[in-house]
């Protein structure tokens, strides 16, 4: 059985179930309730498109749906007098928003042509959806979030909460690629600067400018996905990383000398930064993102600790 917040887990026999209406057509609910947000249709469609080799998947609006087919034979024999099959399947639902659930039904029998000869079938369509709750949440963009949740509410590191979650989602089989890539954005509209762009193979030395709001040109914000954060930008040229300048206002992190060493993740001791990918980047694939940036307390920790010099703390104003 899996481990997954088994203390939320409700079986019953109810019409209806908390968090809207859920109608039932079977006898038994299962109900998941995950203390995570998938609100943007990028991330929605990454479920859907990551896991559409491993299941039967449909979307509506909000909604996700994960069908897993199998077959139930009354003997080994195919031709042996008297034999039968049924294909029988279970449909787990994934509603997005707020919180994210994870729902399934266990209808009866009956409803696949009365094969009274079927042995545990609740017991195996009970196994079965928590297998595809498992590698949901093991394979997809939730795998992240989950993670995330559970170090800021067990204050565990990002190693610690995976190897949890792992534990917590033994079913899982693993599906390659499910992950969405990076998201492809619009070309940003590039403000002339009067100097030449320059391209780098690999991270420009640092420290960083701390001149830099009057140095370089407001670009684009970043909106951080998890809780709707903008991050202001300076110096960011387009879309592809090739040159992020510098994110943050006032916890600013020049990402074209950041060489992703961590040490400002593991020296914050209120968990501004987490990691984000910046594919293309020629000082590294992944940044520490200041995606709590309004946490800081300013102690500069991140800035003492940071090898190449590219952030720089600015103390709000009264």
């Amino acid at each position: 059985m899996s481990l997954l917040l088994q203390d939320r887990v409700y079986t019953m026999q109810s019409s209806t179930t908390k968090r809207g209406v859920y109608p039932l057509h079977g006898y038994k609910l299962g109900l998941y309730r995950l203390p995570i947000k998938l609100e943007e249709p990028l991330e929605i469609q990454s479920v859907f498109d990551g896991l559409k080799k491993t299941f039967n998947m449909d979307r509506f609006a909000d909604r996700i749906y994960a069908t897993y087919t199998w077959n139930e034979e009354n003997g080994p024999d195919p031709d042996a007098k008297g034999y039968e099959e049924v294909e029988l399947n279970v449909t787990v639902e994934i509603v997005t928003g707020e919180v994210v659930d994870m729902i399934y039904q266990i209808f009866p029998i009956e409803k696949f042509g009365d094969p009274q000869w079927v042995q545990d079938y609740r017991k195996k369509a009970d196994h079965y959806a928590k297998m595809v709750i498992d590698t949901i949440l093991r394979n997809t963009i939730l795998a992240d979030k989950m993670a995330e949740s559970l170090m800021k509410s067990e204050k565990i590191s990002q190693d610690h909460a995976l190897v949890k979650l792992a534990e917590m989602t033994p079913l899982a089989k693993i599906v390659p690629d499910a992950k969405p890539k990076p998201k492809v954005e619009a070309p940003m509209e590039q403000v002339e600067t009067g100097q030449a762009v320059v391209l780098r193979d690999g991270p420009k030395p640092g420290p960083i400018d701390v001149e830099f709001k009057s140095h370089m040109r407001p670009s684009s914000p970043y909106k951080v996905t998890a809780n709707g954060n903008m991050l202001k930008t300076w110096g960011r040229v387009s879309a592809d990383n090739k040159n992020m300048g510098v994110w943050g206002e006032t916890v600013s992190v020049d990402f074209d000398i950041c060489v992703a060493d961590g040490a400002c993740i593991d020296a914050c001791p209120v968990n501004v930064f987490e990691w984000f990918e910046t594919l293309g980047n020629p000082a590294s694939e992944k940044k520490p993102l200041m995606a709590r940036e309004p946490d800081c307390i300013f102690c500069l920790a991140c800035e003492g600790v940071c090898p190449p010099q590219a952030i720089k703390i600015f103390q709000k104003k009264a």
